[in-house]
Parts: C-alpha cells; structure tokens; sequence
C-alpha cells in the first residue's frame, strides 16, 4: 500500500481516557489514547478543558476546529499503551478494516509481489504461496467486491478480514518487521 509524502490522520478511536493523566508520568493533565483511522498511528491527545471522552469514541483530530480535542501530544508505541488501551486496541483495528472495507478489499485485487519470491498477499496470517495464487486467479476473472465474496470465491482462505486485522496488529507490534502494508514506517508529522 503507498503512503502520502507526509500522511496526517484526520480521525481517531480512543482507546483509554485517563482524567488525571497517566500514572507513569509526572505531568498530571487529562489524556487519552488514540489510533488514527487512516494510517493505525498510536497517538497521546489532550481532551480540550472540560471533555469526557468516552473509550471507543471517533474524534476529529485533523487540521482546523477540532470539538473535542485541544492539540496531539505526539506519537506513542504499542509498549506505551495502558492495559486498557491495549485491550482495545484489537478491537478498533477491526472496527476501522469493518468501516474501511472497500480499502481493504482493494488491496486484495491490487497487491503485487515485493520481491521475486515474496507476494504482498503472502504478509498477511495464513495465506501462503497456495491461497496467493488463488486469489490472483480469482481476482484476474472478477475484482473482488467485499469481504465475504472474497471468502465465496476462495473457499479455503481463513478469513480475509481477520487475516488483515492480526497483520496491522503485527505490523504496530513489530520493531523488526522488514515490509509494512497498512501502518507507515516513519513517525510522521500530525
């Protein structure tokens, strides 16, 4: 998957909003958790004054009047994330692939291979050499609609939905993942 030059996430899920701060941090400021819908960047934002947020909330976090959110405080790791925000995280990956499954699909009728014996299909849990190619034959006869006809016309695949949501989950996991599909390498600007 190609990322913008500069990609900026426009939305978030909250995964964990702490009233009085962290408990590790000195700094005793309302914060919450986020993951960005467009590119699963794990962002520390602090609420605006006055602000609830609720776990599993959407938040405008992008450029321009934000209603809730007063700034980002920066990007944060997977080993940052409060128990409870970790226990979400699964969660909201699912319910971003869910909103967003024409992306997804998308990247079943265009991924390619990245090397001469590696396929980007090959990346994702369970679809190896075997699955690869009857996704690629299937794709060449018809562009695959949604999830579920993905799973109609190949019938062996695990789950395709699932398949990506365990290799985003990897990829923000992952501190030596050599090929990224879905969450962009570099810290990017917010």
């Amino acid at each position: 998957m190609m990322f913008p030059r500069k990609p900026k996430e426009e939305w978030a899920y909250v995964l964990d909003f702490l009233p009085v701060g962290h408990p590790a941090n000195r700094e005793k400021r309302p914060i919450a958790q986020v993951i960005g819908v467009d590119y699963f960047t794990l962002l520390k934002v602090a609420p605006k004054p006055g602000v609830k947020l609720d776990v599993m909330e959407k938040v405008y976090i992008g450029e321009g009047k934000r209603d809730k959110i007063a700034s980002i405080i920066g990007r944060i790791n997977v080993s940052e994330l409060t128990a409870s925000a970790y226990a979400e995280l699964e969660y909201a990956i699912q319910k971003i692939v869910e909103e967003n499954e024409r992306k997804f699909v998308e990247f079943f009728n265009t991924a390619g291979p990245l090397t001469t014996k590696l396929h980007q299909l090959e990346l994702l849990p369970g679809i190896g050499k075997k699955h690869m190619w009857e996704i690629i034959e299937e794709r060449k006869k018809k562009p695959f609609e949604s999830f579920e006809d993905i799973k109609k016309r190949v019938t062996t695949l695990p789950d395709p939905k699932k398949a990506i949501v365990k290799r985003v989950m990897e990829e923000l996991e992952g501190t030596d993942e050599k090929w990224f599909l879905f969450v962009p390498r570099k810290p990017r600007e917010f």
